[in-house]
């Protein structure tokens, strides 16, 4: 099922600045905002929201400032994400071996993807890909903040959290691959329900409890299969942002949460 295309930018404009010199900025700005991670480590991990910028964003530069410095380090990011636009059977791959922003193209990890349609409920689905968010706004954060690596964008349907950890497991790789969940916490209640809502559910997240459920999370299942995974290979959660659109840039009637959640090894980090 070779395919040499690109996917093109699907919500560029929307999400985020279609102007590359915008986009830059505009994440510069967030990168620099936000709070560095306290850490010998590098994160094996990390949990990051996926909304429009002017919401989101701030939030997810906290992650990704703990990428910062380590551009040299991962070469591999295994991205997973809950298919928003169409349903999905298990595991869906795109079909393009590029995916484009308008900071450039990244490439999609071949040998990966290779591999994963060997497992049975991966199937290779362009559709369920196209018009995603979930997985595109994540990109040019990690063009900004790391280089030459390659990406295995996977959007998690009906599977389990168990599955979800096999997956992973299958993809763990060494010390170069990064593990990327990409979810929102609570969706549309009110400012302080949403609040006390999104704190229960980071506590169950710090404390590797794979029992979130979808009114929680969207990437209620990614995050779960990371957090027995995460469990068997004894990282430490650190939360590293946990705000809600009401903070940032929304209405406080009807509002989202997110957080930002590294997951490092305990062993120190030997530098490179």
């Amino acid at each position: 099922m070779a395919n040499a295309s690109v996917r093109p930018a699907a919500v560029a404009g929307a999400f985020y600045p279609a102007d590359p010199r915008a986009l830059s900025t505009m994440i510069g700005d967030m990168l620099s905002a936000a709070v560095p991670l306290e850490t010998v480590n590098w994160p094996k991990a990390v949990i990051v929201p996926h909304a429009g910028y002017v919401y989101s964003g701030p939030i997810a530069a906290a992650a990704y400032n703990s990428l910062r410095g380590a551009a040299p380090y991962y070469r591999r990011v295994v991205m997973l994400g809950p298919a928003h636009r169409e349903p999905v059977d298990g595991f869906a791959l795109p079909a393009s071996q590029w995916l484009a922003t308008p900071l450039g193209e990244v490439a999609v990890d071949r040998d990966s993807w290779l591999a994963l349609q060997a497992q049975p409920d991966v199937s290779v689905d362009e559709r369920a890909h196209a018009f995603e968010h979930c997985l595109e706004v994540q990109l040019p954060f990690l063009q900004t903040v790391l280089e030459h690596i390659t990406v295995v964008p996977i959007l998690v349907g009906r599977t389990s959290s168990e599955r979800v950890a096999q997956l992973l497991e299958s993809l763990w790789g060494q010390e170069d691959t990064l593990i990327l969940i990409s979810s929102d916490l609570s969706h549309y209640l009110p400012y302080h329900q949403a609040r006390w809502r999104d704190q229960a559910t980071v506590e169950e997240i710090l404390q590797l409890q794979p029992k979130l459920n979808f009114d929680q999370a969207c990437g209620a299942l990614p995050v779960n299969g990371l957090l027995i995974a995460a469990d068997r290979h004894h990282l430490r959660p650190v939360l590293l942002d946990q705000r809600n659109s009401g903070d940032t840039a929304g209405d406080r009637n009807r509002v989202v949460g997110y957080s930002a959640i590294a997951f490092c090894e305990e062993r120190p980090h030997v530098a490179h």
